[in-house]
């Protein structure tokens, strides 16, 4: 019999799985809040909301929990986490200790293909769909933490992308932005590209410290 390559038998790209498009369905619903902040997460109304059996809306609760979108009460189960502007603050002065050292490393070690790389998840991010600007803002830092060789402090800040993605929804509308987001961020690119590390970590900054603004007014009401 004729042995088979590896090649011939590689699946490049597997089928999502069922529980992996219910954690992306849950994911995105709570980021864009259609589940309030305290909410309860039924498992028998979630099964038929989104068409799973109970062990795979278990699974998916336990991915969100990790990710700081869902936490369980005693006596209540599993509820949608509440974002207030105490947990908010942590988030932005981890990125901007984190985001800043990386975007000045990455500024002293970039190459064309890392110019071209954010280039083109800025040119996602500004062409206004919706479903396609969380992935992109994330590919945009991705490349920014890897060219700079921060690999364990991009795990960190993978960790946070839940709440980073769902304060970045709360802070997208801002009609007051004194500069657009994507704006600030291909500032960060420029930088970036003209190899100026200063420069790079200052655009970080001035990002996040307008964000983190938009995101106390919205969370204290203020």
């Amino acid at each position: 019999m004729e042995q088979l390559s590896q090649d011939e038998l590689r699946i490049d790209r597997p089928p999502q799985t069922l529980r992996g498009m219910a954690l992306e369905r849950m994911r995105a619903a709570i980021i864009a809040g259609r589940f309030a902040g305290g909410a309860r997460l039924v498992e028998r109304t979630l099964c038929d909301q989104l068409g799973v059996s109970r062990s795979v809306v278990r699974e998916v609760i336990r991915v969100l929990e990790a990710e700081g979108l869902v936490e369980s009460l005693p006596n209540r189960g599993p509820v949608v986490a509440r974002m207030d502007w105490a947990l908010a603050r942590q988030v932005y002065d981890i990125r901007r200790q984190l985001e800043g050292s990386a975007a000045e490393a990455c500024a002293a070690v970039a190459d064309a293909g890392v110019d071209a790389a954010l280039a083109a998840a800025l040119a996602d991010i500004r062409a206004g769909d919706e479903a396609r600007l969380f992935a992109a803002t994330t590919r945009f830092y991705e490349v920014i933490f890897r060219a700079a060789g921060h690999e364990v402090a991009w795990e960190i800040v993978q960790r946070l992308n839940g709440r980073i993605s769902r304060l970045r929804a709360l802070t997208l509308a801002a009609a007051d932005r004194e500069v657009p987001g994507p704006e600030r961020m291909a500032r960060i690119a420029a930088a970036i590209a003209a190899r100026d590390g200063a420069a790079a970590r200052l655009a970080v900054e001035a990002h996040l410290d307008e964000a983190a603004r938009l995101a106390r007014r919205a969370l204290e009401g203020g």
